[in-house]
């Protein structure tokens, strides 16, 4: 189907071939009633394109596209999968530019966080094509002598990737390259904010030589029964899910009565310590890496500042210079910095968290008053004075806004840090390494950046603790979470 796209993506047309359907066994088709998606710049509000709306009868032919090509891939040998992922890769870093724009058309981000991001998302695909081929399993003889135990690792099954749009090209990349290395067919969700680039990232693999079926791409705005179909059909066996704990807790239960294996990467609440002996100009670049990375809008984001009292002001004045600096503006345009939120309800959400701070005796430093033109803009911004009852120390903010909270004790820090219901991410500055060592243990989350604003890489397991979620992607276990454990007992 031929589709109409705004002006504004030309240089992206003229290098990639976006497509704008479903993508069921191999073929591009529209969505069984021909309902559409508007995919809108959050900078103006036009519409860049639209995309096909998928509806329960397309999540079934998906199910089915995915269960045919199951057993021929998972019989395909370990470097033929391989070969097609580092296909895939090249292709990533040759179209680098056009997937960074098409990036921030869709999504709003600064051209730097695209481009960025690509790197990220292409280097899942190189990653996994390693890791597919290095696969270990364990052969020993059991304690009593009477037999030989032999492990191996086989593909889980079919696997339902649902993805966010904050990353839309890296959440998509770090799902299919380990289902892909590791013989598993998938169906992928993207979020209908950002599904041009997850398709445009599943033509690429079509170009790289990837058997029709292998992985099948859905775009909806019934997520609900769409998901819900393929999750309750019998031939599915994985959900790997990114995206808020509220929609992962409704999957889990959906997945339960199917008994599925799950792998959940869900909201943070990522707190950011900065202690009396850290080297404060690290700290603060550290902060606005943080913090500041695809404006505030990351899992992963810096959420809750605390501060040892002996540097508060200074470290403050800092981040406030810093931040003060940011240029606010259309993602696509170069000379941005930060651009706008995904969109009006995320613009919104963003102004009543700092309204009710400030509401509460916090004061703004910097910003915290959203501008009247259009867009879904909110500027940089620093509250000092926040008490522990604001709800921006409690609930993920998703903007560039920096709560900083004081504190004297080691201890006061630690029984602040922990007072979430997430772990996903936790930042740590100081001086004095075993110091480091010593308080990152104390801190329940599942990654830890000490004296770094930057946590996410491939080769690191990547997931979090409480209701952050479960599993882990990235490194070798994410290769794992595709993959069950066999035990053959035998004798010789």
């Amino acid at each position: 189907m031929s589709i109409t796209m705004h002006e504004s993506m030309r240089p992206v047309l003229d290098a990639l071939d976006v497509p704008t359907d479903l993508l069921v066994a191999g073929t591009w088709r529209g969505g069984s009633d021909g309902g559409r998606i508007d995919v809108r710049d959050p900078a103006s509000g036009a519409v860049l394109a639209s995309v096909a709306d998928a509806r329960t009868p397309d999540a079934e032919a998906a199910v089915d596209a995915a269960a045919e090509a199951a057993a021929g891939w998972a019989a395909t040998a370990p470097r033929a999968r391989a070969e097609l992922l580092l296909r895939a890769f090249d292709l990533m870093r040759e179209r680098s530019e056009e997937l960074a724009l098409l990036i921030s058309l869709e999504n709003g981000k600064s051209l730097a966080d695209a481009r960025s991001e690509v790197t990220y998302a292409a280097e899942f695909f190189r990653w996994y094509a390693e890791e597919g081929v290095r696969l270990r399993g364990q052969v020993g003889r059991s304690p009593s002598g009477a037999n030989r135990l032999v492990v191996t690792h086989q593909p889980v099954g079919i696997s339902v990737l649902v993805t966010p749009w904050n990353f839309p090209a890296a959440m998509a990349t770090r799902k299919i390259a380990p289902a892909l290395a590791a013989g598993c067919t998938a169906i992928l969700k993207p979020a209908t904010e950002t599904p041009l680039t997850a398709l445009a990232v599943a033509a690429l693999l079509q170009e790289a030589g990837l058997p029709a079926g292998v992985l099948n791409v859905v775009t909806t705005t019934q997520p609900g029964p769409v998901v819900g179909t393929m999750l309750t059909d019998p031939r599915t066996r994985m959900l790997s899910f990114t995206g808020s704990t509220e929609v992962g807790r409704r999957l889990l239960r959906t997945a339960a009565d199917q008994v599925l294996k799950c792998g959940m990467e869900l909201g943070g609440n990522a707190p950011f310590v900065v202690l009396a002996d850290a080297d404060l100009d690290a700290a603060v670049e550290g902060a606005m890496v943080a913090k500041m990375r695809n404006g505030g809008q990351a899992c992963t984001a810096a959420n809750r500042f605390f501060v040892q009292s002996a540097v508060y002001d200074a470290f403050v004045e800092g981040l406030v210079a810093q931040m003060a600096a940011v240029r606010v503006g259309p993602g696509s345009e170069e000379s941005t910095q930060c651009g706008p939120l995904i969109n009006e309800d995320a613009a919104r959400k963003v102004d009543e968290l700092v309204r009710d701070a400030l509401a509460r005796g916090a004061r703004a430093v910097l910003g915290g008053t959203r501008p009247d033109e259009a867009g879904c803009f909110y500027p940089p911004t620093v509250l000092v004075d926040v008490p522990p009852d604001a709800r921006v120390l409690h609930e993920e903010i998703f903007g560039p806004v920096a709560p900083v909270v004081r504190f004297e004790r080691e201890e006061e820090m630690l029984t602040m840090v922990n007072d979430s219901e997430y772990g996903l991410v936790s930042y740590l500055y100081t001086g004095d390494l075993g110091r480091g060592l010593r308080l990152a243990e104390g801190i329940d989350s599942g990654m830890v950046g000490l004296n770094r604003g930057l946590v996410s890489d491939p080769a690191a397991p990547f997931g979090g603790t409480k209701q952050s979620g479960l599993g882990r992607e990235g490194s070798s276990e994410g290769l794992l979470e595709f993959m069950e454990t066999q035990y053959i007992a035998t004798s010789w």
